[in-house]
């Protein structure tokens, strides 16, 4: 056994065991109900009634923020795309008898979270021009993030890697403000 791979199965072996965990919790409809209506949401439903209201609020004041999200947003699906599928990781399951899938998927693959990582791009540069909005979009991000391993959808490491790639998105994006 090489010294790298003891400890990607112990971290590959909490990773299981946390998402059948998450995934446990769905077995109660108001737990499922819930994520699968921020899941939902998640698909784009919420970012672009954001968008549109910030638009209707603030009208062109809105408007470079409301663009900066869309250019974010179509970064971040180039990305997720390209890297889900290098990485053909499947949805956990359809590997672990033990979790099942309480959501519909939009393809076969889990990594990284494309839910996730779009929340969290959205929700930065949204923050930086609306810092109000950090009390709507950082709870809601939250519930998109753990829904993805309580719907079965994605095992907690789609999540993180998600996070972290929005993140990594969003970050440097202000750079060309």
């Amino acid at each position: 056994m090489s010294r790298t791979s003891y400890p990607l199965q112990q971290i590959n072996r909490w990773d299981v065991a946390l998402c059948e965990f998450c995934n446990r919790q769905s077995r109660s409809l108001s737990v499922r109900n819930l994520f699968r209506i921020a899941s939902r949401l998640g698909d784009g439903v919420f970012w672009y009634t954001l968008m549109i209201v910030l638009l209707l609020r603030y009208q062109a004041a809105a408007l470079p923020a409301v663009i900066h999200m869309l250019l974010v947003g179509l970064t971040c699906t180039a990305i997720y795309k390209l890297v889900k599928h290098k990485t053909l990781r499947p949805r956990p399951f359809n590997v672990y008898p033990s979790i099942v899938c309480m959501g519909k998927t939009l393809d076969q693959f889990s990594f990284p979270s494309g839910h996730t990582l779009h929340a969290v791009g959205f929700s930065i540069v949204a923050v930086f021009y609306f810092p109000a909005l950090i009390w709507l979009v950082l709870p809601f991000s939250i519930l998109v993030a753990v829904s993805r391993p309580v719907l079965g959808l994605h095992y907690p490491s789609d999540v993180l890697a998600g996070a972290l790639i929005g993140t990594a998105i969003a970050l440097p994006s202000f750079a060309f403000v």
